[in-house]
């Protein structure tokens, strides 16, 4: 019978540290523990006492890679505890920042991680020359959401134009200009990279309940709360159906919705929510489209995929189509109260409370990230994975581990920001 052990220390091409170990007995995979090793910075007790028009700016810091989701999600919280409804060309202002976002984070992962294992590599660095405009196309595709980002927001990290009740500056019209002609320029690079992940024969299903926020125009900062299972819930119901559960392993807290794991991300918003999609998108995506709903984990990077060029068209319609004036930002007053904020990072939906006292400082705070709502469930099916697999080897399956792993796009920086720590 199979009897071994695999440790896997800092799994390779993913945001931030994690390490994982599997025994097997007889068999059996009798144990899986996948340990997120980051550090703790205790964010959640570091806000407390900021003031609430600036602490968006101090969340931003838990993670370079998505500085400005946790920014939005923050000032989303902070505006519903003291009751401000943001102007229409806030909200859009911020759907133009999310998708810079978007564009920029999906294309870091998909090529410089996911692309390496789909043509034999184990780095971009070693591609050949064949290949090498592949790299090429990664750099304009991901410069494309850095300078969508910079444009609207300031900066593709921390930005600085975003405040709570509005945005400092708006875009030039000469920017916006060049910011179209450059997303439409990479938006055929990106084509290619979807028929690329499209054509990916990478296969792992494990049935599980998807999670994401649902509107009409698959923006990424509003909307119900759906379950693959047909729940929609409002925004700030999302914690009454959520446990928290303590994983002694880990320094991130795991979570189920209603008792059972799920999952978050690209492939949870496409499988809920693929008909909100950019009617440009839909046209020249309609075949590949066709693949969802799936199970298949793998299909998370083609989801990311089309939510790149997704984001690409929204962008060019809004820009296109929107005059921007000049806004000042409202002398707004504090009050006693809770406020949510829901939005859809690029590795699913992150969750803020933010609790505000009368003085305008922050009394408390809960955040619940992607990765850390990830975790049961990535735990769950790499012990599936290794079940399956066991008569192909150890090499074979650590590799596979860590393909699934990428999948995913977990975030272990992100995830590990939780104060209590519980040991067992």
């Amino acid at each position: 019978m199979h009897e071994f052990e695999i440790r896997i220390e800092d799994l390779s091409k993913i945001e931030g540290h994690t390490n994982l170990d599997v025994r097997v007995r007889d068999g059996t995979v009798e144990e899986v523990k996948l340990k997120i090793s980051e550090n703790k910075r205790f964010f959640t007790q570091a806000v407390r006492g900021s003031n609430f028009k600036n602490v968006h700016q101090m969340v931003s810091r838990i993670c370079g890679t998505c500085s400005i989701a946790h920014l939005t999600c923050c000032i989303k919280a902070i505006e519903s505890a003291i009751g401000f409804v943001p102007s229409e060309q806030t909200v859009i202002l911020r759907k133009l920042t999310t998708y810079g976002l978007i564009i920029r984070d999906h294309a870091m992962h998909l090529y410089l991680f996911c692309l390496p294992d789909i043509v034999g590599k184990d780095s971009i660095l070693d591609f050949d020359e064949s290949q090498e405009n592949l790299v090429k196309q990664a750099f304009q595709v991901k410069g494309a959401g850095n300078n969508l980002s910079k444009l609207v927001a300031g900066k593709a990290v921390h930005a600085t134009y975003p405040q709570v009740g509005g945005f400092s500056s708006i875009p030039e019209k000469d920017g916006i200009k060049k910011g179209i002609e450059e997303l439409r320029g990479v938006r055929e690079n990106v084509l290619d990279l979807i028929e690329i992940f499209y054509n990916c024969d990478f296969d792992f299903k494990r049935k599980t309940r998807f999670i994401a926020l649902s509107n009409d125009d698959h923006n990424f900062i509003e909307g119900l709360i759906c379950s693959s299972d047909g729940l929609c819930i409002l925004e700030r119901d999302f914690w009454e159906h959520l446990n928290r559960v303590v994983i002694p392993h880990s320094q991130a807290t795991g979570f189920e919705f209603e008792g059972r794991e799920y999952m978050v991300g690209a492939l949870a918003r496409t499988n809920i929510d693929k008909e909100s999609l950019h009617k440009e998108t839909k046209k020249d995506a309609g075949k590949y489209l066709n693949v969802f709903p799936s199970e298949n984990i793998f299909h998370n990077n083609l989801a990311q995929a089309i939510e790149i060029l997704h984001s690409i068209d929204h962008s060019i319609e809004l820009m296109e189509t929107k005059e921007f004036k000049n806004e000042p930002i409202p002398d707004l007053k504090p009050k006693d109260g809770d406020g949510i904020g829901v939005i859809e990072a690029p590795r699913g939906t992150l969750y803020y409370l933010m609790s505000v006292k009368n003085d305008g400082k922050v009394r408390y705070a809960n955040l619940v990230i992607p990765t850390a709502q990830n975790q049961i469930n990535m735990e769950r099916d790499i012990k599936k994975l290794v079940q399956d697999n066991l008569d192909k080897g150890k090499e074979y399956v650590e590799f596979e581990i860590e393909k699934l792993m990428r999948a995913y796009d977990p975030c272990m920086s992100c995830a590990s920001h939780f104060l209590k720590v519980n040991w067992i």
